[in-house]
């Protein structure tokens, strides 16, 4: 017989390291004479796509395409250090070192501009690749000019920031204090079909509303969260160590299961965009707390579907059977 069942699991999660830990980022950018820019970040892209993210965030804080900038990462022999790719920290943290970089080397071009246009420099606006006197529509040239006559002056437009996420530890009398500079929120639900004559549990869909602050690519947001409702759904029904006699009897993918294109649920995503002022144009992060919910709605749905309670995971059709007697 095959019931099924649904399931809701939430969290929230610490974005950065917190705890009394250094949380620091560095970026370097460079201006070319074509109107390009280089950003030299020591943030690794693991395949979240931090890469794609601090070039759109350069691109934004500049006011130039995202085509016109790339993006030399993680080589230490050239990039500012930017600590490790953990606790769903490089958009939040490294993001505002590529932001305060790209905003330096602006600053540098709106004063050239606003001597060439005979503008003030307050009144200087780099939008869509364009430097305009907002006070005179008539004054503007291209942005890839300005950057021209920067180099032809012998300027070399380079700008540096380092942002520093440091956060307090709690009080260890009072447990109050700020743990963490930001939160992320998320919940999913889980919907399972449980074959109570095979132990079988096959995940349905799952649904992921996630709080990332402001989505700065909201596809990518949508690629994370369905990688980690993937891992999850491993976690939960799959992913075995099993040890005997001080022995590891998991030793390869051979025997410890995960899931493949064929097990993945439909993953449906709502993306709660809370703007976060301590963040890249309000965005926070996603990665991690992506994963936390998704065996505890697929737990609770097969709870759900069954009736009974199972208090290891990974669920396996062994535990299921064994459950209903």
């Amino acid at each position: 017989m095959k019931k099924r069942g649904r399931g809701i699991g939430c969290n929230l999660y610490g974005v950065g390291f917190g705890f009394n830990r250094p949380d620091h980022s560095a970026a370097y950018i460079e201006v070319a004479d074509d109107g390009t820019a280089t950003i030299l970040s020591g943030a690794c892209d693991i395949g979240q796509g931090s890469d794609t993210i601090l070039c759109q965030i350069a691109a934004e804080e500049i006011g130039i395409s995202y085509e016109d900038v790339r993006i030399i990462s993680s080589d230490t022999a050239v990039t500012p250090d930017a600590l490790s790719s953990t606790a769903s920290r490089q958009t939040f943290v490294s993001g505002m070192a590529v932001k305060k970089a790209a905003a330096d080397a602006k600053q540098h071009l709106i004063k050239l501009a606003a001597t060439m246009l005979e503008c003030d420099p307050e009144d200087i606006e780099i939008k869509n690749a364009m430097v305009k006197c907002k006070t005179d529509i008539t004054k503007s040239l291209p942005f890839s000019e300005l950057a021209k006559q920067a180099h032809l002056r012998g300027k070399q437009f380079i700008g540096f920031a380092w942002h520093d996420n440091f956060t307090a530890d709690v009080d260890p009398v009072t447990n109050q204090g700020d743990a963490y500079a930001t939160y992320i929120y998320a919940t999913q639900v889980a919907d399972v079909e449980v074959d109570t004559d095979t132990g079988e549990v096959v995940v349905l869909r799952v649904c992921a509303a996630h709080d990332c602050g402001q989505a700065i690519n909201p596809k990518n947001v949508e690629q994370q969260v369905e990688g980690a409702v993937a891992q999850g759904m491993g976690y939960a029904i799959m992913e075995e160590i099993i040890l005997k006699e001080g022995k590891t009897m998991t030793p390869s993918f051979t025997k410890f299961l995960i899931p493949t294109s064929q097990d993945v649920p439909e993953v449906i995503t709502y993306i709660v965009e809370d703007h976060e002022p301590k963040g890249p144009f309000g965005a926070k992060g996603v990665g991690e707390g992506a994963i936390i919910p998704t065996a505890a709605a697929i737990v609770n749905a097969v709870y759900d579907a069954i009736g009974v309670r199972i208090t290891s995971l990974p669920i396996t059709p062994e535990k299921i059977l064994a459950a209903l007697g």
